[in-house]
């Protein structure tokens, strides 16, 4: 499983990277995680707000950072 994390680096961007990271801990599974602050290859992925969540190439947040159970259910 891959989780990219996209944001320039803003403090939303680095809250949802670190709830993305608690949430892969929580769940013990393997998953790799993603930093993605190249406005162009966000774009390519479709989105066009930050932060954003991107799981195995499915877009499941945008604009907003999620809270650590809606990751956990999108790890499974």
């Amino acid at each position: 499983m891959e989780i990219k994390v996209c944001g320039p680096g803003c403090a939303s961007c680095e809250k949802t990277q670190k709830v993305v990271e608690a949430a892969v801990a929580a769940k013990g599974k393997e998953v790799s995680v993603i930093k993605i602050k190249d406005f162009q290859e966000i774009a390519q992925l479709g989105v066009f707000s930050t932060p954003a969540v991107v799981v195995d190439g499915q877009v499941k947040c945008v604009g907003r950072v999620p809270k650590q159970n809606e990751v956990e259910d999108w790890i499974g």
